[in-house]
């Protein structure tokens, strides 16, 4: 199996577009268990900072591990900044970014009635983001990377999202999987995803072998590594030993590159003059506000052992539920 490593390049010579104000940054992480996928987010930051040291970024998580939302803002305030731009450096606008970061901020920025926040954008389905993948796919044609030189026509791509609780965002997934096979050569691409939604990565494999594919190709739509990142991996490697015909590749995570750091400052910029949309009439948060059930806030993703998602028709049940 051939496991692609990340492009590492040095980012001295990236050229941001300058930002309107000097607003210190809260970048907001998921926030995972994993080590290495903590000190990833940690590491993003910091390259972050330092292509730009006209103003503070200060990472903070979500959940799962510190510092968290309110220690970030505690911590600009100390610094004497009144006006702050939030992002969240996640990948979809699901039920994190429009429902709990925005609590969480709401809730840790009460006790500094003095503070202005803006609030950005998810990183979303953007062209650099495309790119980066068209990149990552081209290194695979390499001879190196491919030894029995299957041709895209041959290759079918399994493209693994995370999976949410929320149909937006999973129809995100389908969408940038169909715009990154477009144009591409390969056979098909199958969607699946890791956790929570359906079909589930096993499935996916199965309906790649439907096709006949002498090369699978495994995307994982991931900005950093972590315990599913591991899973993928891992799953990958046994069905490489039960097929040992096929050729499998399995590309990494994004990590830190530099499509990224263009999309945050692009991000930035937008939080910082306030022209910040989002698609806000598919969301199920939006449509059960409208039907008058209002939001609630109960946590209804899945941080349990068992795995309230597993079985198709549960999943069909609950999924436009909101918590």
């Amino acid at each position: 199996m051939v496991i692609a490593r990340p492009f590492q390049s040095s980012f001295n010579s990236l050229q941001l577009p300058p930002l309107p104000y000097k607003r210190p940054l809260l970048a907001i992480g998921h926030g995972t268990r994993n080590d290495r996928g903590r000190q990833t987010f940690l590491d993003f930051v910091e390259t972050y900072q330092k292509l730009d040291t006209s103003r503070p970024v200060i990472p903070c998580f979500l959940e799962l591990t510190k510092p968290n939302i309110q220690q970030g803002i505690n911590a600009c305030i100390e610094q004497g900044y009144t006006d702050i731009t939030a992002l969240p450096i996640l990948l979809f606008a699901a039920r994190h970014n429009k429902f709990d970061v925005t609590n969480e901020l709401d809730r840790a920025r009460s006790p500094y009635p003095e503070l202005k926040l803006n609030y950005g954008r998810h990183f979303g389905i953007t062209p650099k983001i495309i790119d980066l993948w068209r990149d990552r796919l081209k290194q695979l044609d390499r001879p190196e990377n491919t030894p029995h030189n299957v041709s895209r026509q041959d290759t079918v791509l399994v493209f693994v999202g995370r999976g949410s609780s929320d149909p937006d965002a999973n129809g995100d997934v389908c969408k940038l999987a169909r715009i990154i096979w477009e144009g591409s050569g390969y056979k098909t691409v199958e969607t699946c995803f890791i956790g929570i939604s359906h079909p589930r990565l096993e499935e996916g494999f199965e309906r790649a072998y439907m096709y006949q594919a002498k090369r699978i190709i495994v995307l994982p739509y991931f900005l950093f590594t972590g315990t599913l990142m591991e899973k993928i991996h891992h799953i990958t490697a046994q069905q490489q030993e039960q097929h040992p015909e096929i050729d499998f590749a399995s590309l990494p995570e994004m990590g830190i590159a530099s499509q990224l750091l263009r999309v945050i400052r692009a991000r930035e910029i937008e939080a910082q003059l306030g022209q910040v949309s989002m698609n806000c009439e598919m969301c199920k948060f939006r449509l059960a506000a409208v039907d008058e059930h209002g939001h609630g806030h109960g946590h209804g993703h899945g941080h349990h052992h068992e795995d309230p998602y597993a079985k198709l028709d549960d999943y069909h049940q609950r999924i436009w539920k909101t918590p």
